[in-house]
C-alpha cells in the first residue's frame, strides 16, 4: 500500500470515511456524536477536542454524500442506531463556496438546461 506523498513530517494520517482516501489529519474534518435537544446526532469538530471516538471525512459535499450513503458514519463511530448527519451537512455547506442541493454532487443543474422534453 503506497503512502501517497504523506511524510512522516506531515503528522497524522486518517482516512475519509466518505471517499476511504488517505490524508494528513489537518485536510479533514473530524465528526463525532453528541446530542442535540435529547437526540443523538453528529458534530462536526473543526478543533478536533470533543471526546469520543471521531470520523474524519473531506470537507467536500461529494465525500459527505458518499458517506451517508454507505452508512459510513454509523459504522466509524460504532453507532447503535442513526443519527442526524444536519449538523454536518451544514458544516461541510459554509467550508464550500458553493453549497449543493443533496443528491445533485457531480450534477449539472443550471437554470439554462431545457427539461421539459426528456425523452
Amino acid at each position: 500500500m503506497a503512502r501517497e506523498d504523506l511524510t512522516p513530517d506531515s503528522g497524522p494520517v486518517r482516512t475519509c470515511v466518505g471517499c476511504r482516501q488517505r490524508a494528513a489529519a489537518r485536510e479533514l474534518v473530524r465528526v463525532t456524536v453528541g446530542s442535540v435537544d435529547g437526540l443523538a446526532a453528529l458534530l462536526p469538530d473543526p478543533a478536533r477536542r470533543l471526546p469520543g471516538r471521531g470520523a474524519h471525512l473531506h470537507p467536500t459535499r461529494r465525500c459527505y454524500d458518499l458517506a451517508v450513503r454507505r452508512k459510513a458514519f454509523t459504522r466509524a463511530l460504532r453507532l447503535a442506531g442513526g443519527a442526524s448527519t444536519a449538523l454536518v451537512a451544514a458544516h461541510i455547506d459554509s467550508l464550500t463556496d458553493s453549497p449543493s442541493t443533496p443528491g445533485t454532487a457531480g450534477v449539472d443543474v443550471s437554470p439554462d438546461q431545457d427539461w421539459s422534453n426528456s425523452s
